[in-house]
């Protein structure tokens, strides 16, 4: 089979891959560009467990083609931070416990994030509708309300 060339900006840096036209993003974030973060659960989209951003749009990398994002900008959990200082979203999950094993976090927090910049996070029942596709086996799902209500305030 034939690769196909991706230029791609992952986490503000530009990388040049070529792929296997069938490769999904998550499984080339994890094992080319060894970006670990973002979990891969069930591999069928059902968990969000795989959430990152492309063009700022939340997306699950497990149904994502990696060459679907050519000459696009893609964040994961590790593009979060300012160096050594978090994101309002990883710091708000911190402090209010919105984890217990910590697998599906990074895409609570990746979901989140996106959630709040798309305006849809207005209130206790909203935020739990709009994060429904990111499941949390621990059942921390209080935690991460709290978490994401208190981040929001300060990312606007």
């Amino acid at each position: 089979m034939d690769l196909v060339t991706v230029r791609v900006k992952v986490n503000g840096s530009p990388q040049t891959l070529e792929v296997d036209p069938r490769a999904t993003l998550l499984d080339t974030l994890r094992e080319r560009l060894e970006l670990v973060g973002t979990k891969k659960g069930c591999d069928r989209g059902q968990c969000g467990a795989c959430t990152v951003h492309v063009d700022g749009r939340r997306v699950l990398s497990c149904l994502t083609l990696a060459a679907t994002t050519d000459e696009r900008e893609v964040t994961t959990i590790e593009g979060l931070a300012q160096g050594d200082r978090l994101h309002p979203m990883q710091q708000a999950f911190i402090e209010h416990d919105g984890l217990q094993c910590g697998f599906c976090t990074p895409g609570q927090i990746m979901s989140a994030v996106a959630m709040v910049h798309e305006g849809h996070a207005s209130s206790d029942d909203e935020i739990r509708e709009r994060m429904s596709g990111n499941i949390c086996r621990c059942s921390c799902y209080p935690f991460i309300v709290d978490a994401i209500r208190d981040a929001q305030k300060v990312m606007r």
